[in-house]
């Protein structure tokens, strides 16, 4: 029999802490965040990579169709219905009306699925992506890639890695501010990465004491690449002033919507191709003033849910945090261990298992 959940309960508890950061699990309603190695890095010199240079020029053009008139680029809208139409998978609620505008031309939502590969070069308990050897990870996404594609044929599938750019850090470090930023020599070797699988790449920023108004402008270089994207963790988002990992941190919609805003006049600016921008979420008090949140056709907003757990705990999550609460586009979050060892489970939910979900979730990530 199914186990059921109810809204309070998910509320105060969530999924259970979804990250490990740098080594130190945060589990359940009591999360602990022991010492942090962060503070034996520090920040190298400007990359050598130039904004849409040799690292994007291997991602493939299959997103949005467009059709000329005049010379102008159009997107297709009867092929962004039939994909919207797709994904609501027979959800007649109408929560999830096509109420947003249409994204501009190379968008890849919801044209393709993304399946992403999280995690950070300097640690194997963050994720798969800095677990493994770099092409035995590579051959692991391209086997996820199949399945999905398998399992949905009518979704391409795009890969992409999913890296933690900005990581919250059990110590203060010399600002106070219990954030880390990445080498930028790390985060070019993540887009040489990319450009083997031909995968885009998500840049993610935990923000702990700090805000994302000081840390996604230090990222401009990279964001300004046509096959980068960005994440932002509420989880790790310390309003209150308490440490990372002692409570559930939270962005309001300002805070979404500063992210969104940032990107949009990226693209305007450099002429580039829709953005994405993926919110983590597993509770309800992760984001507040969700009817706020602005979407455009420069910026495509994915709504995430990542906690752990069993699947109906998940599916519970995905239900009352992500359906209840539409704002454009949805994700879901598979862990490899914490879905299995953790809940005492063999494997993993599988695409079939996810695609039952109403809205279908575009953005797939594993870690």
């Amino acid at each position: 029999m199914q186990r059921k959940y109810t809204l309070e309960t998910l509320q105060n508890i969530g999924v259970s802490l979804k990250n490990k950061v740098f080594g130190f699990a945060l589990v359940a309603a009591v999360p602990v965040l022991a010492t942090s190695c962060g503070q034996l890095y520090s920040e190298s010199k400007a990359a050598k990579v130039e904004p849409g240079k040799e690292v994007s020029k291997k991602i493939d053009s299959a997103v949005a169709p467009v059709v000329k008139k005049d010379s102008i680029a159009i997107v297709d809208t009867a092929a962004y219905e039939a994909k919207w139409k797709h994904l609501l998978n027979g959800d007649s609620s109408k929560r999830w009306q096509l109420n947003a505008p249409f994204a501009n031309a190379g968008a890849i939502l919801p044209y393709k699925r993304v399946i992403a590969y999280y995690g950070n070069l300097y640690s194997k308990n963050m994720g798969v992506l800095g677990e493994y050897p770099e092409q035995e990870m590579l051959d692991k996404l391209n086997k996820e890639k199949a399945k999905w594609e398998a399992a949905d044929p009518a979704m391409p599938v795009q890969p992409a890695l999913h890296y933690i750019a900005v990581t919250a850090q059990g110590s203060a470090g010399k600002d106070g501010k219990y954030r880390l930023r990445m080498p930028a020599a790390q985060i070019d070797k993540v887009l040489a990465m990319a450009a083997k699988a031909n995968a885009i790449v998500f840049l993610d920023v935990q923000v702990a004491f700090s805000d994302l108004k000081t840390e996604i402008p230090l990222l401009e270089k990279y964001l300004a690449m046509p096959n980068v994207h960005l994440g932002i963790d509420p989880e790790f988002s310390m309003k209150t002033g308490k440490k990372p990992g002692s409570v559930i941190g939270t962005f309001d919609a300002t805070d979404i919507n500063y992210a969104a805003d940032y990107l949009q006049n990226l693209v305007k600016k450099n002429n580039l191709p829709p953005k994405i921008l993926v919110v983590h979420r597993f509770t309800q008090a992760m984001v507040t003033n969700y009817k706020q949140i602005k979407v455009s056709p420069e910026v495509q907003v994915v709504m995430h849910m990542d906690g752990w757990g069993e699947p109906e705990r998940k599916i519970g999550t995905y239900k009352h945090f992500i359906y209840t609460e539409p704002v454009q586009f949805t994700g879901f979050k598979i862990f490899y261990k914490n879905d299995t060892k953790k809940v005492n489970r063999a494997q993993e939910m599988q695409p079939a298992d996810v695609l039952k979900l109403k809205p279908q979730p575009v953005y797939i990530q594993y870690q």
